[in-house]
């Protein structure tokens, strides 16, 4: 049985629906990220877990027990802001130990907690700083701290590094799941930021304007995506979704890509594609990472299917560690990934290695994965 477990969750406001039957359930000490585009419900379906908004239908179990009526302070949960919502008359330490000394946890116990949490997080030499005499990465770790320090069932996160900068964010990112991996803690997350879900996940849960997208571990959202939508917003550069045709050349069946003052191109039909699944003559949309478009000295050679085509360099983009190469194809850019000592110029005429073995397919009208 599933720690947390959200069955059928309905919230309305009024007669407008932004929960639309989410069914989840998440292992106790996984990391859950509730991820998707800002207004699609990630954070109101945090506050319902919370006890902080009611809901409208379904049920919310946590180990084994419906906490739909009871109160936040009864759930057992802790919750880390965007805010930090620190005291700013308090002190580093006393905000940590503030919950303990309202529930009458003695000074001595209190004391070891806070010592102990603040080990943990490195702030032990902040505690007798207050709120406004701290960066933001450090008020951060002390909102951490608070919640902690109470030991509770389930820690909830509502986008905790939007306001930080871009290298905190990283450096906070990696803080947060070092906690994860000392405590075993379960955790809920809310990010607009999908290369935070990719980093901290257990599992993922792709959400659009208040309904389910895909469910899964960081590897099959983003290699199996199961949709349009979900393909395009995971991944950064977003996966490349190319219109293409079904055509047989030479009595070998593939897929054609149009392109603009060039011949088309012709790639094989992926060897994951199960026989039958698609006809000559049906439209399809193509989908693959610019990580399988690269030059052919970088491709994979354990891959079963690597087509090599020619094409136009437009665009040439240098990024430290990788160089991004942009060319044409279906009437759109097509982003490929190849390696940082590439020797590509813009106007160049080049030959780009598809690996169609990490392509996937998608029916234009239903908008999901057919493969």
């Amino acid at each position: 049985m599933a720690f947390l477990e959200i069955k059928g969750l309905i919230k309305r406001f009024g007669k407008l629906e932004v929960l639309k039957g989410i069914d989840l359930d998440l292992e106790q000490g996984g990391f859950l990220v509730l991820v998707g585009p800002s207004g699609c419900g990630k954070s109101t379906l945090l506050s319902a877990i919370a006890g902080l908004d009611t809901i409208s239908a379904g049920e919310i179990w946590i180990d084994g027990e419906v906490v739909n009526d009871l109160r936040p302070s009864k759930r057992d949960i802790a919750m880390v802001f965007q805010s930090y919502a620190l005291y700013p008359n308090m002190t580093v330490g006393e905000n940590i130990a503030f919950g303990m000394e309202m529930r009458g946890v003695p000074k001595p116990e209190r004391d070891a907690a806070v010592q102990r949490v603040a080990a943990t997080l490195q702030i032990g030499h902040l505690l007798a700083r207050r709120p406004s005499q701290l960066s933001g990465g450090q008020r951060q770790r002390v909102a951490m701290g608070r919640a902690l320090v109470r030991d509770p069932r389930v820690f909830l996160f509502d986008e905790p590094l939007s306001n930080l900068d871009a290298k905190l964010r990283v450096d906070m990112r990696t803080e947060i799941k070092k906690l994860h991996q000392t405590t075993g803690k379960t955790i809920v997350y809310v990010t607009h930021d999908q290369i935070e879900a990719m980093t901290l996940a257990t599992k993922i849960a792709v959400l659009k304007d208040g309904a389910l997208q895909q469910v899964g571990t960081p590897a099959e959202v983003y290699n199996r995506p199961a949709n349009l939508f979900v393909a395009d917003f995971m991944g950064s550069p977003s996966m490349n979704l190319l219109a293409a045709e079904v055509v047989t050349r030479n009595g070998t069946p593939g897929l054609e890509l149009l392109r603009a003052n060039d011949d088309a191109i012709f790639l094989r039909l992926p060897p994951n594609l199960t026989q039958g699944a698609v006809q000559v003559g049906e439209k399809l949309i193509v989908g693959i990472r610019p990580e399988a478009i690269t030059d052919p000295d970088g491709a994979d050679r354990n891959s079963p299917l690597v087509e090599i085509v020619e094409a136009h360099v437009d665009v040439v983009e240098p990024a430290g560690s990788d160089t991004y190469v942009v060319t044409q194809a279906s009437g759109k850019e097509v982003i490929a990934r190849m390696r940082s000592d590439a020797d590509v110029q813009p106007g160049q005429r080049i030959p780009f290695a598809f690996d169609l073995n990490k392509a996937v397919l998608f029916n234009p009208d239903t908008r999901q994965r057919i493969v």
